[in-house]
């Protein structure tokens, strides 16, 4: 590895509307075009639809929905990344698509150069430090606190507690 990438993380960056954000290129399974999806009736309307991958069922977010309220635009640098999904509080490891936007680099950051924006995001758990770069500010989004508990629930049922 070459020594001035060494202690840095890869970060895919994308955006929400005017903002910049970042996931971990660690949290990626996989990076694909948009494909057609299932809708999921009585769930929230950033939950897309699922999409078979590789013959499993994966359920998809809209992120920017889920952020800012407005779905994700259809553009050429639209895509469909697929996370490796663990909710911070199961032991389960899920698929997890994402829609996300103007998907076209990557970048090697050092954790430490991600800071608390001192913000509660009690609402938003998922929102991460931020990074202050050249470019403006960039958030990391953290895959682990992506799904509140009973959407969690929904789209995997498997990790449901037990009936008493």
């Amino acid at each position: 590895m070459d020594a001035k990438l060494r202690g840095r993380r890869l970060f895919l960056l994308f955006w929400l509307g005017t903002e910049r954000y970042a996931l971990e290129a660690h949290d990626i399974a996989e990076i694909l075009p948009l494909r057609p999806m299932k809708q999921v009736p009585a769930t929230p309307d950033w939950v897309a639809g699922v999409f078979s991958h590789r013959g499993t069922a994966v359920p998809v977010i809209d992120l920017s929905r889920l952020a800012t309220g407005v779905a994700s635009a259809s553009r050429a640098t639209t895509r469909l990344v697929v996370v490796h999904y663990r909710h911070r509080q199961r032991n389960t490891a899920h698929l997890l698509g994402l829609l996300l936007e103007r998907v076209v680099e990557t970048q090697y950051f050092a954790a430490e150069s991600f800071t608390s924006d001192g913000l509660d995001h009690v609402d938003a758990r998922y929102l991460g430090p931020v990074a202050r770069t050249p470019e403006g500010m960039l958030q990391w989004i953290r895959v682990t606190d992506l799904l509140p508990d009973a959407v969690h629930q929904r789209l995997f049922p498997d990790e449901m507690e037990p009936q008493a």
